[in-house]
């Protein structure tokens, strides 16, 4: 009788069991797991400019073997900089400069490849014809920190003129248009395609490109957090891999350039046609002489003390080991 009652003890124990297992059971043996099925999600931030279309290329052209990508979306640097302080993002498309002084703040980023070439146009109203007529009227920059602020101290420079002979203000960019159009500034400088929106129609024209004042100018840049490199350099690899595909397919400004960075920008067809014009995707790389002449700029304005040597920011190994 006692075996009898430890057999229907054993066999409640193996039903229990079964019943435990089928109640945790998904139908997917994880010993099976396909790669695809283990994949990581990557999340890259980024503003709605032309100087990321890079990354809207790469994101509508995915088809990685380690990874999945997610595009975040933010509305101004500081939040971007906050999900990139706290680790909500892997990484960011932005401003060089703002990177910069989070990476001096303690935020242990890298660069690893240039946003865009050029793509940065100084505009101004119809009734400016040189840098002269801009004496004592409002100038408009998005940030005191970035590079279009370089870009204007420059060309004031260049002419014989400083920042005492102009009103300095900082506007958002998608404000800048209307600003200018209503004459509540006389110019402004700023990425695309807000420069590029004046120009279509016809309310401001373009007194100088990037190019004409500071050759080789570096203004976004794609910058990763230095844990995901390290922890994750086969992924970060990958994803720098399929960048530089991508920036090679966003050169050829085509239909589909166009209908792909729509998805992430609000921008009229012509405008964006335009903003393609001024600016350029290929040879990504960060040298250090481009870099060093940047680091210069900073310390002459004195925007930045201690910028980040190019060995401490800068990271190449990803992009010399493209495929």
């Amino acid at each position: 009788m006692k075996k009898i009652i430890q057999r229907i003890s054993l066999l409640f124990i193996i039903m229990a069991m079964a019943v435990i297992s089928a109640c945790g059971n998904t139908g997917v043996d994880s010993s099976n797991l396909s790669e695809g099925d283990a994949k990581r999600t990557v999340k890259i931030g980024y503003l709605p400019i032309t100087h990321a279309v890079p990354l809207y290329i790469e994101k509508e052209l995915e088809g990685y073997s380690h990874f999945d990508l997610e595009l975040v979306k933010f509305g101004a640097w500081p939040d971007l900089i906050d999900a990139l302080n706290t680790g909500s993002i892997d990484g960011a498309s932005m401003l060089v400069t703002l990177a910069m002084k989070a990476k001096e703040q303690g935020i242990d980023l890298k660069a690893v490849a240039l946003g865009h070439k050029d793509g940065n146009v100084l505009v101004v109203g119809n009734d400016i014809e040189n840098v002269a007529d801009l004496k004592g009227k409002n100038f408009a920059i998005p940030h005191k920190f970035s590079s279009h602020n370089i870009l204007l101290y420059q060309m004031l420079k260049q002419n014989g003129m400083t920042y005492d002979d102009i009103t300095l203000i900082e506007l958002p960019p998608a404000e800048m248009p209307a600003a200018l159009s209503e004459g509540r500034i006389a110019g402004y400088v700023v990425a695309e395609p807000f420069g590029a929106i004046s120009v279509a129609i016809e309310r401001g024209k373009v007194l100088y490109q990037d190019y004409d004042v500071w050759e080789n100018s570096i203004d976004c840049m794609l910058v990763l957090r230095n844990d995901f490199i390290d922890n994750e350099f086969e992924i970060a690899q990958e994803f720098v891999d399929y960048y530089l595909k991508a920036g090679e397919v966003a050169e050829k400004k085509d239909e589909d350039t166009f209908e792909m960075s729509s998805r992430y920008m609000s921008v009229e067809k012509d405008v964006l046609d335009l903003s393609f014009q001024w600016i350029r995707y290929d040879d990504l790389k960060i040298t250090e002489e481009d870099y060093a002449e940047l680091v210069d700029y900073l310390i002459e304005m004195k925007l930045q003390e201690h910028p980040p040597t190019f060995e401490e920011f800068v990271d190449n190994r990803l992009i010399d080991q493209v495929k």
